[in-house]
């Protein structure tokens, strides 16, 4: 991680997979560094003349892509940064980074509670929290990409000299089972684990007799939500409309592992999370963990837009087939949380609520 997750100097990821701090911070800063990022998503950086706005890149026709630039840095990040370094003052206002640790802290306090709901379906966010702290900390975490990929990256607290690998910029399914094998061989004295969607597995699962093959210890943990999750969302949430063409009929991939070669667990509830982890940990071959999770728990960005709150009662209204358990598990946390940052509740737009 270039930046520990745990460091008081960040507030974690932005975007869809981000934080609410984060989001606040881009909201709220009168200057804005990019290092060798040209993040895509416009409606995530400040307003037009919030910000003055410095970026740094290799690439030239990065530079202003995004968002307007006052100056442009055209080199190698650490270099550059060296170069910088020098000329920068302490500013001794630290109101602006105060705010934001306070707010991580809640943030934090939010992960905890919805990480250790012991409510049936077990809920998606207590494999990575329960996972994340049993990692040794050089393991090589890889995603597929869905709604796996926001329990992830929200959940997996990156320590210094841990990575992360996931289809960041094609956002391509089934990616986490080969990049994972690929770590095991290219890195075979590091610990290897694998969170992805059971969607995204099914369509490259034969690889996994590749690892059992080559005796390559790597640890898959796989959300079993029986859906394609992330696009399921998208459309109630961005487009406002029932789901629709994205179930996924039930498999035991603890047994399909154990005919595999490998060895399976199934894990379904929150007081059974840490033993089971750890014995898939523990084991010295491959291993594939099955845990059945709640299909009906939003995969919402850090803080919900009030344009998002809207398509997602309209998606209700529709004829949400599941608009009882949605709008239970939302009850319990999401939107009131989310929307609770404006001073001001959308619930009433939710019908029933």
């Amino acid at each position: 991680a270039v930046v520990p997750d745990g460091s008081p100097y960040t507030t974690g990821g932005l975007g869809l997979l981000g934080t609410a701090p984060s989001q606040d911070a881009m909201e709220e800063c009168d200057t804005l560094l990019l290092i060798g990022s040209h993040f895509p998503y416009l409606e995530y950086y400040p307003k037009p003349g919030q910000a003055r706005t410095v970026q740094i890149d290799l690439d030239a026709t990065h530079i202003g892509l995004r968002t307007p630039v006052e100056v442009g840095l055209l080199g190698d990040s650490r270099t550059v940064l060296q170069a910088l370094l020098p000329l920068l003052q302490r500013n001794e206002n630290r109101d602006f980074s105060e705010k934001a640790q306070e707010r991580m802290k809640t943030w934090r306090e939010i992960l905890a509670e919805r990480g250790t709901q012991e409510s049936m379906p077990m809920k998606p966010q207590v494999v990575p929290y329960v996972l994340s702290p049993l990692l040794a900390d050089n393991t090589i975490v890889t995603c597929d990409c869905g709604n796996n990929t926001t329990w992830t990256a929200r959940y997996i607290q990156l320590r210094e000299n841990m990575q992360f690998s996931t289809s960041g910029l094609l956002a391509t399914m089934a990616a986490g089972l080969p990049y994972a094998i690929a770590a095991a061989v290219a890195y075979p004295d590091r610990p290897v684990v694998a969170l992805v969607g059971d969607g995204g597995f099914a369509m490259l699962m034969a690889e996994l007799s590749t690892a059992v093959r080559y005796k390559l210890p790597i640890k898959v943990f796989i959300f079993s939500n029986r859906a394609y999750g992330q696009i399921k969302w998208e459309q109630i949430v961005m487009e406002g409309n029932p789901e629709y063409g994205v179930d996924l009929p039930p498999i035991d991939f603890a047994k399909y592992a154990e005919a595999c070669g490998a060895t399976g667990f199934t894990l379904t509830e929150t007081k059974d999370a840490e033993q089971v982890i750890r014995q898939a940990l523990a084991h010295d071959g491959p291993v594939v963990v099955d845990c059945i999770v709640d299909p009906n728990e939003p995969s919402m960005p850090g803080k919900v837009s009030t344009t998002q709150a809207f398509e997602f009662a309209k998606a209700l209204a529709r004829g949400e087939r599941d608009t009882s358990e949605i709008v239970k598990n939302v009850i319990k946390d999401q939107f009131r949380e989310a929307i609770a940052t404006k001073g001001k509740s959308l619930l009433n737009v939710i019908p029933g609520l």
